[in-house]
């Protein structure tokens, strides 16, 4: 696989040049499913044209094209099951995907993209999904690994259901180990090849959830394990849906992770939880105080029952079939019996503190977030340690967060402001109406003084009474540094 990445990378198969081959209007289009804007962007004979029409829009090519661009490399490829021949052309059997960061260019072995130009073709039981929107939006969650020993030090990662291996890629940047499990043989030899073809050293293991790691601790674990709640009826598709009852593959997940994480370590989950009677932060509440562990509950979206068959029948590829109705009727009346009432996605960071008393945050945000957000779950916990290594936080010389901008709103000519707004410029881009003296204390934190010194300097300027100007404030300043508006 050497010598295919050292060709993809000489012909320029990567994200950037192919967006440029192929324009917004095909780029777009084949974000629909839909490649004949691609194809007719492609038929230059260009190396990187075949390789884009033999992967990306899985049309079989003329075997001296394909040995044109990928020249000795065929057989090899079609030994390795990437590529089969078929009499004068070859085709693509497994997609091999442009994938990258903000500095690496990389590939990622998966299986063909589904439903390409609306033909109806099912999803295996094995399928291996490529990159998609779960899996990229679990490495922008993910803590970067430059921080967690900005000392230095040894740092392992795993990769929890791997499926094609994306996280390893991801994880293998900042630790020196990375660990990448998974149930599905397909998925495995999948992550093998994107790793191989990739050059990056990943230790892939098979087995069920925790078994794979038993007595092994890690500094990060990311996982997006199987979270689809369906029916325990007909074929599972083995990267969507898990065994368990319910939400149970993530309640599993979050159950086992403080076995597996060393002091000051971190497991992120990207998943699902369903909707019942019982509210859903005392149902999660329930599962991450369980662990011992701190932890941050984001969710992030509600979908109704009927949408989400909807959307993950279609998925499955599966709309086309004349039973499709049946399908959709049974799982609505097993949700009924189970009792959901909707289902909900979000993030769950769970940091192995050990502390006495972890300290837990379940929120709903529905709003827009600026990626990455690892570096603003990675702030949440040094500023929980902040508040707990704090006997008063008045004592403290926090700071305003980095991106924090100050927004006023009034009448025009009014000197004085009717409503004044703090708003962070990154992560959950969170924002807090404040008043004048909160807007004056945040303004002069510069870390040089600390909160009750400044709140002394506002009693005197205001004519205020200087304790209880504290006792106000106090619990103000620590709502301030728990949403990130103020950090150590």
């Amino acid at each position: 696989m050497e010598r295919l990445r050292a060709r993809l990378t000489d012909v320029g198969f990567t994200v950037e040049r192919v967006q440029a081959l192929l324009g917004p209007e095909a780029q777009g289009a084949l974000l629909r499913n839909e490649t004949t804007p691609a194809e007719r962007a492609t038929r230059d004979g260009s190396p990187l044209s075949t390789l884009v029409r033999l992967f990306s829009l899985q049309r079989p090519e003329p075997a001296a094209a394909v040995e044109a661009a990928l020249p000795g490399q065929v057989d090899d490829l079609v030994g390795r099951g990437v590529l089969a021949r078929d009499g004068d052309a070859v085709r693509a059997v497994v997609d091999v995907r442009p994938y990258g960061d903000e500095t690496h260019d990389w590939w990622v072995v998966c299986d063909l993209t589904p439903g390409l130009d609306t033909r109806p073709i099912e999803v295996g039981p094995e399928h291996v999904l490529g990159i998609s929107e779960a899996s990229s939006s679990l490495a922008q969650l993910t803590v970067p690994s430059s921080r967690l020993l900005p000392g230095g030090g040894s740092t392992r990662a795993l990769d929890l259901g791997t499926g094609c291996g994306v996280q390893a890629l991801h994880l293998a940047q900042g630790h020196d180990r990375v660990v990448a499990t998974d149930v599905n043989p397909r998925a495995l030899w999948a992550a093998r090849l994107t790793a191989e073809l990739n050059g990056v050293d990943v230790d892939v293991r098979d087995g069920s959830f925790w078994d794979p790691v038993a007595g092994e601790r890690f500094d990060t674990i990311a996982t997006n394990p199987p979270f689809v709640v369906s029916p325990p009826t007909g074929d599972r598709l083995v990267y969507r849906e898990g065994s368990l009852e319910t939400d149970g593959v993530v309640r599993t997940v979050v159950a086992g992770a403080a076995d597996h994480l060393v002091p000051g370590g971190w497991c992120q989950v990207l998943g699902s939880w369903v909707h019942t009677d019982e509210p859903w932060q005392d149902r999660l509440g329930g599962w991450v105080g369980a662990t011992g562990l701190d932890a941050w509950v984001v969710q992030r979206e509600v979908v109704d029952l009927s949408a989400y068959v909807e959307m993950w029948l279609a998925d499955a590829g599966v709309r086309h079939r004349p039973d499709y109705t049946a399908r959709y009727d049974a799982w609505l009346d097993w949700f009924d019996d189970q009792g959901v009432q909707a289902m909900a996605f979000g993030w769950i960071s769970l940091r192995a503190a050990h502390r006495d008393v972890p300290v837990l945050r379940l929120e709903e945000w529905r709003h827009e977030v600026v990626p990455p957000v690892g570096a603003a779950v990675l702030s949440w916990g040094e500023r929980v340690d902040a508040l707990a290594a704090a006997d008063d936080v008045l004592d403290v010389r926090w700071r305003q967060a980095p991106t924090l901008t100050q927004e006023t709103f009034g009448r025009a000519g009014e000197e004085d402001p009717e409503a004044i707004v703090l708003r962070l410029g990154e992560g959950l881009r969170r924002a807090a109406q404040v008043d004048t003296v909160q807007a004056g204390l945040v303004g002069a934190l510069d870390g040089d003084l600390t909160a009750g010194e400044v709140l002394d300097a506002l009693a005197q300027l205001l004519e205020r009474d200087p304790e209880v100007l504290r006792e106000q404030y106090r619990p103000v300043v620590h709502e301030l540094v728990a949403d990130g508006l103020l950090v150590p």
